[in-house]
């Protein structure tokens, strides 16, 4: 019975990624970014599930893979989606509105490319290349869900948000090194940057709650890059 239990919670990040998809599709924003994170606290529990119990399994890799695609790629696509098709109401009728509308689900083929790139890279056992699709998630759907309404306020925010979009698709599958919060041990030494960035999260979630989820994903790319800078001076000459 046991070695069904991972699978058991990845199937439960399946569903939570089909609720999302539900909700997001008709306009739901805040009810989609909780059924994502719900997705993504059993995506955390599931492989933990596999270590403990012993039980890893090639399956459980390829339905893991799977899951997050729904929950972490089509999921926040159809919530910007549908977010999109908010801000343009002026163009509803046009073909080129509807084409804008649709133009944030390329967000769901590239975090698919992602995935598989990410089962098939040898070298991201500690780390990650490239940005992480539920950190890619939990960006666009606090961004959505939270700050959404301040942002209609701005006359040119339908572009900015798409090429925003597009950056993050070229984000998924960049070779950009991004840390890991795995630790191999909890002290202070060799773990300087991961301790630093969970510290500085507190009073972001604090003062901000949901919609701190896209700032600490903003800090989290900056970090990654900056420290990947410092650590690899060559490359940046």
């Amino acid at each position: 019975m046991k070695k069904h239990i991972p699978n058991a919670i990845t199937c439960c990040n399946l569903i939570s990624g089909c609720i999302a998809t539900i909700f997001a599709a008709n306009g739901f924003f805040l009810t989609a970014l909780l059924a994502i994170i719900a997705g993504a606290v059993f995506d955390f529990f599931d492989g933990m599930a596999a270590r403990l119990l012993h039980v890893s399994s090639p399956i459980g890799k390829e339905l893991d893979s799977l899951a997050d695609v729904v929950t972490f790629g089509v999921a926040p696509s159809v919530m910007l989606s549908a977010w999109v098709a908010t801000l343009t109401p002026a163009f509803a009728s046009s073909q080129l509105s509807r084409l804008l509308c649709f133009l944030p689900l390329l967000m769901a083929a590239f975090s698919a490319l992602r995935l598989a790139k990410f089962n098939l890279d040898e070298r991201q056992t500690m780390g990650f290349i490239g940005l992480p699709t539920p950190a890619n998630a939990l960006f666009w759907g606090s961004l959505v869900a939270v700050w959404g309404s301040d942002l209609e306020a701005f006359p040119t925010i339908t572009p900015i948000i798409l090429v925003l979009m597009l950056l993050s698709c070229y984000l998924l599958v960049s070779e950009i090194p991004m840390f890991a919060l795995k630790f191999k041990t909890w002290g202070w030494r060799g773990n300087e940057v991961k301790w630093c960035f969970l510290l500085s999260c507190i009073p972001l979630v604090a003062f901000f709650r949901l919609g701190a989820l896209a700032i600490i994903v903003a800090w989290y790319l900056m970090l990654s890059v900056l420290t990947g800078k410092w650590q690899n001076p060559a490359s940046s000459s």
